[in-house]
């Protein structure tokens, strides 16, 4: 038997991997976009006074996520909107659902009041924006 046959595998270190990556002409912003669940906080607040949602579709004490505008609509008590943007500030990730009493992040787990946005439960440590909102004949409008 030959040397080579006794050597043992070499296992492939992260630094060879993303270098034969880089040769095979991947490049690593190209990876981590694949598994990226982040969102831009800059694209959270929903321009002019556009319908977010009908006020039906909230429900009191609880909230609506509208992934596609990056916002949570809240009505902590009857007849009372609050919104915010959907982009959790720990890692950007959108959050996922309202309940209890808070908006949730699934990447980590942080929490969110549905009343301000404050941090009820982190890793977070900044509040979520909040983005004006007013109702209009059974609509949630932006602004």
């Amino acid at each position: 038997m030959s040397a080579e046959q006794h050597r043992p595998a070499v296992e492939p270190t992260r630094r060879s991997v993303l270098r034969g990556g880089a040769a095979a002409g991947v490049s690593l912003p190209l990876l981590v976009a694949c598994g990226s669940q982040t969102y831009s906080p800059t694209q959270a607040r929903p321009k002019g006074r556009a319908p977010l949602v009908s006020a039906a579709e909230v429900p009191v004490r609880g909230g609506k996520i509208l992934a596609d505008k990056q916002v949570v609509v809240t009505q902590p008590d009857h007849g009372e909107f609050k919104a915010f943007s959907a982009v959790c500030t720990h890692l950007q990730c959108l959050v996922s659902t309202v309940r209890d009493g808070v908006i949730v992040c699934p990447c980590h787990g942080s929490e969110f009041s549905i009343k301000d946005g404050s941090v009820v439960r982190g890793p977070a440590s900044t509040s979520l924006p909040s983005v004006p909102v007013h109702v209009r004949d059974g609509e949630v409008l932006a602004g």
